[in-house]
């Protein structure tokens, strides 16, 4: 995972001072580091059965696909209000200076459906726990999720502890 953590560009006082930014786009330019990532999400999910791959807007577009792909299960996305076409479930949940709403398509899931929730980021785990109550809402069944990044300080984790959770690279700070 060295080489992953080499790949992150860690950019301070961003978006405001006294932050510290793990910017993945210097991973996902990358190649053969785009390839390892996807590979060793994919690795820690190889041994159960998965149904569908959640990908939570914007970039758990970017992993969720390839998962599925890999693992060969169909892939959903959950977008921001008014972003599908048809009859959508939502949710709305607090963030840590405001608020956000989360939609996905009514008949994305079917009861007993097994899902896999991707995205990159693991922070305070509040758009994870939302995303994982839409699908319990539609009757699926939530069998992991799985981040390229957590940040363990924040303790996201902690929302999320009745699933099982992987994470590639954590940061302690």
């Amino acid at each position: 995972m060295d080489e992953l953590r080499r790949l992150i560009r860690e950019i301070p006082d961003f978006p405001k001072p006294g932050i510290l930014f793990y910017d993945i786009t210097t991973l996902l330019k990358d190649s053969r580091g785009l390839k390892l990532a996807v590979n060793r999400m994919s690795e820690a999910l190889a041994n159960q059965p998965i149904d569908v791959i959640i990908g939570v807007e914007a970039r758990g577009f970017i992993f969720a696909p390839p998962l599925a792909y890999q693992l060969g299960a169909g892939f959903v996305p959950v977008r921001k209000p008014k972003k599908l076409p048809g009859e959508v479930e939502r949710i709305s949940y607090d963030l840590e200076y405001g608020s956000d709403t989360l939609e996905i398509h009514r008949d994305a899931i079917q009861p007993g459906q097994r899902v896999v929730i991707a995205d990159d980021l693991l922070a305070t785990g509040g758009t994870a726990a939302a995303t994982a109550a839409l699908v319990e809402k539609l009757g699926g069944e939530v069998v992991g999720l799985t981040f390229l990044v957590e940040l363990t300080f924040l303790g996201g984790r902690e929302k999320l502890a009745r699933y099982p959770v992987t994470s590639l690279l954590t940061y302690d700070r």
